[in-house]
């Protein structure tokens, strides 16, 4: 996170100065010397803002931009750009073997596949953050949906925004008593998130028993409804650009009109450059996507149109973003994680702060239940919460989130996410077995947090 910063980075001395006595003259060599190192720190400070301090900020033009990131990547603050590359090789690879890969209908489908992993994730972050872990995303996501599906049966008939209500807020209740057991018992998360691991698959077994709609162990899913056209639902040709169109319009208000209020207040603001290439780099990828959305996919029927979850889950991870970045809560997250005692000393209620984090991160997990049942049309008793939890911690720390707290954003679990599915659909595609996927998503997590440890340790030393 960066905040914002005041003040000169060389600010003048203060003391008395001492009139000292004339010496001989330095030879000319010396006075050189003197005159190199006086200019080396001079611009010691200047080097180090450019380093600690987002490029934007600091930049007075794009080239001076682009030499603030490559400065940053060679101290060791890489950022997302590790997980961006790697995400490029793995399409390069995969579209190699399997001409298919690149194809609007696998893209889409690749897309689909990621929202259950990068929704989890997003979970997931709220705990990273707070140098804890949370084991039981994936059964919490599984007992929402549950839940949901149940009330959306024939045997019971809720109305589906009802049934979406309980199923959620379910998740959010069960999330704050992990909270309150792990801020008022001082119990390990992760010994209380693997009890709820365990746990939850039981209570999942109990609810199936228990519901009228659970037929041979499977909770089906109304065909019609908002719930159901979450996942196999498309927006129109026409509505997916005004979607795009109005999007990246209110991206270009909110940032031209945030960079004009800093300018007004004296504070650095990125240079106009800068700006409008972020919107047009924006507006380029949104109209990619909805023009490969829009091909026909189909087979024996048309197929085309931008599915409503991912407009849905950028937006999702839009408002988290600004959950974390905006608000006092969010930051007070990053203080606990980065110091929890320094954070309790300046006054923040951290128990109240964790309880909450992990409230928001089961009221996640719900969401990502209701895209896994919309996906498979279903959920079953069956349902492998222990492997989900997996992937969910995977999607955020391949992303760049921190496993040892105070560093992490939305958008990592969102590269995070595309990733693992990009390697599961990938594999699928030519032909490797679901033991080859499991192993594969181990690998890459490794290189992950290996080339990122690599990348910081490097950093650390220069």
């Amino acid at each position: 996170m960066t905040g914002e910063q005041d003040g000169n980075v060389d600010g003048p001395t203060t003391g008395t100065e001492t009139k000292s006595e004339p010496g001989p003259a330095p030879a000319a060599g010396g006075h050189q010397e003197s005159r190199r190192e006086e200019h080396h720190d001079e611009e010691t400070p200047a080097a180090v803002a450019l380093v600690s301090v987002a490029p934007e900020i600091l930049a007075d033009s794009l080239g001076e931009y682009l030499k603030a990131w490559v400065k940053r990547i060679r101290s060791g603050e890489s950022g997302a750009l590790p997980i961006i590359l790697g995400l490029i090789a793995i399409i390069i690879i995969f579209q190699v073997q399997q001409s298919k890969f690149l194809s609007a209908g696998n893209i889409v489908n690749l897309l689909v596949q990621a929202a259950f992993f990068v929704t989890l994730g997003l979970g997931e972050t709220f705990i990273l953050i707070l140098s804890e872990i949370d084991l039981s995303v994936g059964f919490v996501a599984g007992m929402g949906a549950t839940i949901t599906l149940a009330l959306l049966s024939p045997s019971y008939g809720w109305p589906w925004w009802a049934a979406v209500i309980v199923g959620l807020l379910a998740c959010a209740v069960f999330g704050a008593f992990q909270g309150i057991l792990i801020t008022r018992l001082h119990l390990p998360s992760f010994v209380v998130t693997l009890a709820s691991l365990l746990g939850l698959g039981g209570v999942l077994i109990f609810l199936f028993d228990s519901f009228n709609g659970a037929v041979g162990g499977v909770i089906g899913l109304p065909t019609t409804g908002p719930i159901y056209n979450l996942v196999n639902g498309n927006m129109s040709t026409a509505a997916s650009w005004i979607v795009l169109v109005v999007a990246v319009g209110l991206y270009a208000l909110v940032t031209i009109t945030r960079n004009i209020r800093r300018r007004a207040r004296n504070l650095s603001a990125p240079p106009l450059s800068i700006t409008l290439l972020t919107i047009v780099v924006a507006g380029v990828a949104g109209a990619l996507l909805v023009i490969v959305c829009n091909i026909n996919r189909g087979n024996l029927v048309p197929l085309s149109g931008v599915p409503w979850v991912l407009p849905i889950l950028l937006l999702l991870v839009v408002l988290w973003t600004l959950l974390l970045t905006k608000t006092r809560t969010g930051r007070y997250m990053y203080a606990i994680g980065a110091s929890p005692e320094a954070a309790r000393r300046a006054g923040i209620r951290v128990d109240l702060i964790r309880t909450v984090a992990f409230t928001l991160s089961a009221f996640t997990a719900g969401l990502g239940g209701l895209v896994f049942a919309s996906r498979l049309g279903s959920i079953s008793v069956g349902y492998d919460g222990s492997t989900y939890v997996l992937y969910a911690i995977a999607a955020a720390v391949i992303g760049g989130a921190s496993l040892f707290g105070g560093y992490g954003k939305a958008v990592h679990a969102l590269l995070g996410g595309v990733l693992i599915a990009a390697v599961v659909n990938g594999l699928a595609l030519i032909g490797v077995s679901t033991a080859g996927e499991e192993i594969a998503t181990a690998l890459v997590l490794l290189a992950a947090v290996t080339v990122d440890s690599l990348v910081r340790r490097r950093g650390s030393t220069t």
